[in-house]
């Protein structure tokens, strides 16, 4: 019992220092748009924290073989792409909107991965929640269109990131594949995001807070991620991160100055209640709080310089599954 009570509670924790670390890296972010455009922004903060991690896990790039090239050229598309809309987007409208929007993905991958109606009914709970800060932004000052465009195309790369970070997890052991997946996202950005980029390793105080940034809102989140995800069933995965929005309207209050109402905290209860929903369902699994047998987890771990990293098996993965992870990674 203690064990599988362990199992389930440190993937979640993981997902809570996740969102915790994104959403105020994210507010952080904000303070260099001014100077180098929210694309130099993506390019910086991806460029910086890919080389860090490179250079703690050191994969052997030059072993890797086409399927593995191809899911991490793959998972860096989408990162690119997720990373750069969604800067843009909260540019242009509040941070608790831009994630409550770009939720959706996610959430729309939990709904489709489900394999319990209870599950389903979380799911449910939680987009009411994620509607209810829609619907609280836009009984005050009307948002940018071309912001709410931006924050809806990360929701759809968000999505995918979960499904393709999966692929990846499972083709390259411990970290390597990450980073060289964050690299890749930098390129994908660098054509928008080039002069903002050069001007902030020419400007030390703003090297120093792109730093920071790519630290809270890239390395350490997407660590603790790919971690969670090889720990847990990716539906269940993907509903705990409804904890995002949550997050983001705290950093917007103590970072940002934005102000919370009481439709901004009912949201807040319903998605965090949906999120221990899941999670209690997920302990209630069959054998003792295990992953459902069509998403067995927990193969032989793979030691890295930061840690045993517990890989998803998606070999054992229903149909459907497989037939979403080839359409994000064609590996």
């Amino acid at each position: 019992m203690t064990t599988s009570l362990r199992s389930t509670s440190t993937p979640v924790l993981m997902i809570l220092g996740s969102c915790t670390s994104l959403q105020f890296g994210a507010a952080l972010a904000t303070l260099l748009f001014e100077d180098l455009g929210s694309w130099g922004t993506t390019v910086l903060r991806l460029g910086i924290a890919g080389l860090l991690l490179l250079a703690l896990s050191r994969p052997a790039a030059h072993r890797l073989d086409r399927r593995q090239w191809l899911a991490v050229i793959a998972l860096g598309l989408v990162m690119g792409a997720m990373n750069g809309t969604f800067y843009a987007a909260i540019a242009r409208i509040p941070l608790g909107t831009a994630v409550a929007l770009e939720f959706l993905g996610p959430l729309a991958v939990a709904a489709i991965l489900s394999t319990r109606r209870s599950d389903l009914l979380w799911v449910l709970l939680a987009l009411v929640g994620v509607s209810m800060f829609g619907l609280e932004s836009l009984q005050g000052t009307p948002l940018d269109a071309i912001g709410v465009a931006f924050a809806l195309v990360a929701a759809v790369f968000w999505g995918l990131y979960v499904i393709a970070s999966a692929k990846v997890g499972s083709l390259v052991p411990g970290q390597g594949g990450l980073a060289l997946s964050i690299l890749v996202g930098a390129l994908v950005v660098l054509p928008l995001g080039a002069p903002g980029a050069l001007h902030g390793l020419t400007a030390p105080g703003l090297l120093l807070i792109a730093t920071g940034t790519a630290v809270l809102a890239t390395l350490l989140p997407y660590t603790l991620e790919l971690s969670a995800l090889r720990r847990l069933p990716r539906h269940v995965f993907g509903i705990l991160l409804s904890l995002e929005p949550v997050v983001a309207l705290l950093a917007g209050m103590i970072l940002l100055g934005q102000g919370s109402s009481p439709l901004r905290v009912l949201a807040a209860v319903l998605v965090v209640g949906a999120s221990i929903g899941v999670t209690a369902s997920a302990r209630r699994a069959p054998d003792a709080g295990a992953a459902p047998a069509e998403e067995e987890v927990l193969v032989p771990a793979h030691t890295t310089v930061t840690g045993e990293m517990p890989v998803l098996d998606l070999g054992t993965a229903a149909p459907r599954t497989d037939a979403l992870s080839s359409q994000a990674a064609p590996s």
